[in-house]
C-alpha cells in the first residue's frame, strides 16, 4: 500500500471542473485516491468506493463523509482490483525490483471475467479508453432527463436470427441532425436488411453535447495513434477529423436487459471506425473480448486470450471505441443480477452511440445485390485464411420473410480506408 499511495503522480481521465475552489485531492490520481479511501474505509470493497467517489466529483472528502453514514454492502462474488500497475513490477538481472513496469502483461482467462475501473487499466489492456465525469453534471442530468423523456416511445428491433424472429432485449430509437438526412435513413439507408422507421431529429441536448463529444474523441484517437501506434495510424484508418452525425440512443431498463456479443455493423462507417459512447443513469458492465482467427479443426493458438474483460461504465462516462474495435474484438452489455439505482434514472442506463457516416459510403455507392437493396460490409474474423479481409454480401436473410441471396464481393480499399471502385461501378 505505502508504495501504491508513494508512487509519482500521472492524469487520470480528465475530470470536470466546477465553480469551486481548486481542492489539492482534484489533483490526485484515481487510484491514489482510492488508496486514501481503502484506508480510511476498509469495510468497502473497492467498486463501492470508486461509485462513492465519482458520485462526488472525485472529492474524498466528500465521499468519506458520504461512506461514514452507509453501510457497507454484503460481498458479492465478484472482487474489483486497484490499478493492475500497482502490481506489475519489473526485476533487475540480479532480482531487484526496479519500480513499475511500463507495459504490465496481462493474461486474461478463458471462461473468466477480468474487471477493469482504472482509465489508464482500460487504455492498456483494451481497445477503448474511457473518461469519467466527462459533462458538467447539470448537462449530464439535463441530458439524462431529456432522453429518459424520449426513451418512453422507443421500440424494440426486430430481426432474424437462426430462422427465428426476435427481438433486441432493449429499446433504442436512431437520430440525425437535419431533416434532410432524416429523410435519407429512411428511405435510402438499410440495417439488417430493412429500412429504419423510427428516426428522429437530434434533441436539443444531444445536439448540445455533440461538439464536446467530438473534441473529446478527437484527442483520444491522436493519444492512441501516438502512444499505441508509434505515431502511425492504422492501415484503412480515415486520417480525417472524426465528425459524429448521427447516434444510436438505447435504454437498458433494469438489469437484465442486455446486447448480446457483437461488432457494430462497418457499411456506412467504413473499415477502422471509431464510436464514442456515452453512459448515463445506473452503471452497467460493458464486456469486450478478442476475436481470434481458427484453425482448419477450429481451435485457436490461444484460448485464454478470448477471456472476457468488463469496464465498468457509470454514470456521466464517456466511452471511445478505437480502431481496432470491431474488426478485432466483440463487445456486449452483460445482464446483472442487481444494480444500485440512479437517483434520476433508477433502474434505467441510457447509452448514446455517436457515429460518423461517412459520405464515400453512402448507400448509393455501396454494391446491391440481386434483391436491390445494398449490401452489409462485414470482416473475416473467424479462420484464418482471408483473415481480416473485408467483403460485401446480401443480408436480407435477417428480415423476417425474407431470404438473402448468394452475392458476394470483396470490398477494396486504400491506405485511409476509402473505397476504390471498378471502372464500371464509377460509370454507374
Amino acid at each position: 500500500m505505502e508504495a501504491f499511495v508513494t508512487r509519482k503522480k500521472r492524469k487520470s481521465s480528465p475530470e470536470v471542473r466546477h465553480d469551486r475552489p481548486a481542492e489539492v485531492e482534484i489533483e490526485e490520481s484515481t487510484d491514489v485516491k482510492l488508496a486514501m479511501l481503502s484506508s480510511l474505509h476498509p469495510t468497502f470493497d473497492q467498486e463501492t468506493l470508486l461509485d462513492f467517489l465519482l458520485a462526488h466529483d472525485g472529492s474524498v472528502k466528500a465521499t468519506s463523509q458520504s461512506l461514514r453514514q452507509s453501510q457497507p454492502p454484503k460481498k458479492s462474488g465478484v472482487v474489483a482490483q486497484t490499478s493492475l500497475r500497482s502490481y506489475a513490477v519489473a526485476t533487475t538481472s540480479a532480482g531487484q525490483d526496479s519500480g513499475p513496469s511500463k507495459k504490465p502483461k496481462l493474461l486474461s482467462r478463458k471462461g473468466a471475467t477480468m474487471h477493469f475501473f482504472d482509465p489508464q487499466d482500460i487504455s492498456e489492456h483494451t481497445p477503448c479508453t474511457i473518461i469519467h465525469n466527462f459533462l458538467p453534471p447539470d448537462d449530464a442530468n439535463s441530458l439524462l432527463l431529456e432522453l429518459l423523456e424520449e426513451s418512453k416511445t422507443f421500440g424494440k428491433i426486430t430481426f432474424k436470427l437462426f430462422d427465428n424472429v426476435v427481438s433486441s432485449p432493449h429499446t433504442s430509437s436512431f437520430y440525425v441532425g437535419t431533416y434532410d438526412e432524416l429523410d435519407q435513413q429512411k428511405h435510402e439507408y438499410v440495417y439488417n436488411g430493412a429500412r429504419l422507421t423510427d428516426v428522429r431529429k437530434i434533441t436539443p441536448q444531444l445536439n448540445k453535447v455533440k461538439d464536446r463529444v467530438r473534441d473529446a474523441v478527437n484527442r483520444e484517437i491522436a493519444s492512441r495513434i501516438l502512444t499505441h501506434h508509434s505515431g502511425k495510424k492504422l492501415k484503412y484508418q480515415s486520417p480525417a477529423p472524426w465528425s459524429p452525425n448521427a447516434a444510436f440512443v438505447n435504454c437498458y431498463n433494469g438489469p437484465q436487459e442486455n446486447v448480446g456479443w457483437h461488432s457494430d455493423q462497418l457499411t456506412y462507417l467504413g473499415p477502422r471506425a471509431v464510436i464514442g459512447s456515452l453512459s448515463l443513469g445506473v452503471t452497467r458492465e460493458f464486456r469486450v473480448r478478442r476475436v481470434l482467427p481458427k484453425e482448419d479443426d477450429g481451435q485457436v493458438d490461444n484460448p485464454d486470450a478470448e477471456g472476457q474483460l468488463a469496464i465498468h461504465l457509470p454514470h456521466n462516462s464517456l466511452l471511445v471505441m478505437h480502431a481496432e474495435m470491431q474488426e478485432e474484438w466483440k463487445h456486449s452489455i452483460a445482464p446483472a443480477t442487481a444494480i444500485d439505482p440512479h437517483p434520476i434514472a433508477g433502474n434505467r442506463r441510457i447509452n448514446i452511440t455517436y457515429r460518423d457516416y461517412r459520405e464515400e459510403f453512402h448507400p448509393k455507392y455501396t454494391p446491391r445485390c440481386s434483391c436491390d437493396i445494398p449490401c452489409v460490409l462485414r470482416v473475416v474474423q473467424k479462420k484464418k485464411e482471408n483473415w481480416g479481409r473485408y467483403f460485401w454480401m446480401c443480408h436480407a436473410g435477417n428480415v423476417p420473410g425474407k431470404d438473402s441471396c448468394t452475392f458476394f464481393q470483396w470490398a477494396d480499399f486504400d491506405d485511409d480506408g476509402n473505397p476504390i471502385r471498378k471502372q464500371a461501378e464509377r460509370k454507374s
